[in-house]
């Protein structure tokens, strides 16, 4: 019980003394009796030979048993002892001391092995050790993995941040060089964290989404710094590991355990996929004290975005787009509805499924249907598949192409630069085959991706069709309309896909249009989606 007795007549000051390590239980047959709380005692820095000073100062009475283990522990004073296994990536934390008080507040994230000591994983160590040391714990890096991890040399900003994209840097230094930066597609958050990589002056991972994003963010690092041979790539094609090191998600993900040691400073591109199971790994698996995220958006449609503040440490700055459009920092936009018709049996053909679908989802949330499609559950296998329905029957309908059609026949004669979103590959083959536009898709391989971008950044005006690949990673300044041919209730989509079309240029001003059906689920989509504007 670690308990001890006094029966000594005690002042104010002396029984103030013994409450600085101990808690008072109380009088029993003639002794003030106290029990040891280790946790004061580490908080008013006594150590266990102080304890037992003091224990013989007031003639305490004290079972020989708690007497020995506290000579024991002092022998293994303030000392934690931090191991690493790069099997499992995961690192122990053991002491002869019983360190549950001092961990108390991380219950729920680390776990507890008899006579190993505890599992913590790896984006926990240091708040960890931070703990353990302001108890005043010594910390024995035993594998020598956890000493900063500074770049061989100094190197230099060579930008000019914008008023915004400072306040975004210095709010992230604020927050211990941790945090989200959520801002528009467009005002250059990779600028703002590759100046975060010269203030951190640590090894650095970069993760993205794809692989022409990895190339971008080389590009500009080189562009914008003077990093010059410490820059590499780690992804499927090469396999350089350099102290500025830019990887993909999915390499990143299968290989933590390369990187989760190396680097002190994590960067998440595109963070709104971090939530993700398997992606989630990448924040959690690295230990890299310093972190950033950026997105055009934190918000998820699952309500899973408030899973990455834990691991990035919250969102430390935001701004919209017409904010920046106020200030001059992006092209003024508009955003116009465009509201198209099914002809009567697209109509009818809608109605019936949407009857259907009711009928076997029962009222629930499609992400609930999901799942127990994934479990077998009859009634949400049909749903799924009537839901797929209904979207093809919305991509397809001839009211929507049609519409499409007029908008860049009008557009290509004002000499403007088009980029037609949609989410299905069969909607943007028949949009590219009826309009004569370019194609860009996921099932195309990567050098014929970067000859159809190629062409469409030389060209004065035309059209380019994408399907989602579009919302990672365009840059083509000059683009001035977009057509949203279909998209989901996903103001982060939205968002993204306006970015693309609001970065600055002398003159420039843009417009989205939003072609809509009228009396379907469409209507309220797009209502939604564009709170975020």
């Amino acid at each position: 019980m670690d308990t001890f007795k006094i029966r000594k007549w005690l002042s104010d000051s002396e029984f103030k003394e013994l409450l600085e390590f101990s808690d008072y239980l109380g009088y029993r047959e003639g002794c003030k009796v106290f029990r040891i709380n280790y946790e004061k005692m580490r908080s008013n820095r006594y150590t266990y030979r102080d304890i037992l000073a003091k224990l013989k100062e007031y003639n305490a009475e004290i079972d020989s048993l708690l007497e020995r283990r506290i000579e024991e522990l002092s022998e293994y004073e303030n000392t934690v002892v931090v191991e690493y296994d790069p099997i499992n990536n995961l690192f122990i934390v053991a002491s002869k001391e019983y360190l549950k008080p001092y961990l108390y507040k991380f219950s729920q994230r680390i776990t507890y092995r008899k006579g190993k000591g505890y599992k913590v994983k790896p984006y926990m160590i240091y708040n960890v050790i931070s703990e353990l040391e302001h108890y005043g714990f010594k910390i024995i890096d035993k594998d020598n993995v956890l000493s900063p991890k500074k770049l061989p040399r100094l190197i230099s900003f060579t930008g000019e941040l914008r008023s915004y994209q400072k306040e975004a840097l210095d709010k992230w230094i604020e927050n211990n060089k941790r945090g989200i930066i959520a801002l528009p597609t467009g005002s250059g958050k990779t600028v703002i964290a590759i100046a975060a990589i010269t203030v951190a002056e640590a090894y650095s991972l970069i993760v993205v989404f794809t692989k022409d994003q990895l190339m971008q963010w080389i590009d500009k690092i080189k562009e914008f710094t003077d990093a010059g041979e410490l820059v590499g790539s780690y992804y499927s094609d090469e396999k350089n590991l350099r102290p500025i090191t830019v990887t993909t998600y999915q390499t990143a993900f299968k290989k933590i355990n390369i990187f989760s040691t190396r680097f002190d400073f994590l960067v998440v591109d595109e963070a709104h996929h971090l939530p993700a199971d398997k992606f989630r790994a990448i924040a959690m698996g690295s230990s890299a004290i310093y972190r950033m995220g950026l997105s055009a958006t934190v918000a998820r449609e699952d309500g899973k975005h408030e899973e990455i503040f834990p691991l990035m440490g919250g969102v430390v700055y935001s701004k919209r787009a017409s904010e920046l459009v106020q200030e001059g920092y992006l092209a003024p936009f508009v955003v116009r509805a465009v509201y198209a018709q099914l002809t009567p049996t697209e109509k009818k053909t809608y109605d019936m499924l949407r009857k259907e679908y009711r009928r076997h989802s029962l009222g629930r949330r499609f992400e609930e249907i999901l799942r127990l499609a994934q479990k077998g559950d009859p009634h949400a296998i049909q749903a799924v598949r009537i839901n797929a329905k209904i979207k093809s029957i919305l991509a397809m309908s001839e009211g929507k192409i049609k519409s499409i059609e007029r908008i860049i026949d009008d557009e290509l004669r004002k000499g403007s630069k088009i980029l037609v979103f949609t989410q299905y590959k069969t909607q943007a083959e028949k949009i590219a085959e009826r309009t004569n536009a370019l194609l860009l898709h996921g099932d195309l391989d990567v050098r014929t991706r970067k000859a159809i971008l190629d062409k469409f950044r030389t060209m004065d005006s035309g059209v380019l069709v994408v399907t989602t690949l579009g919302d990672e990673g365009l840059d083509i300044p000059d683009v001035n309309v977009g057509i949203l041919a279909s998209g989901t209730s996903s103001s982060r989509q939205f968002v993204q896909r306006l970015g693309r079309l609001v970065r600055p240029k002398p003159g420039k001003s843009a417009i989205l249009y939003d072609i809509i059906l009228k009396g379907t689920s469409e209507e309220y989509q797009a209502r939604k989606r564009r709170r975020e504007i």
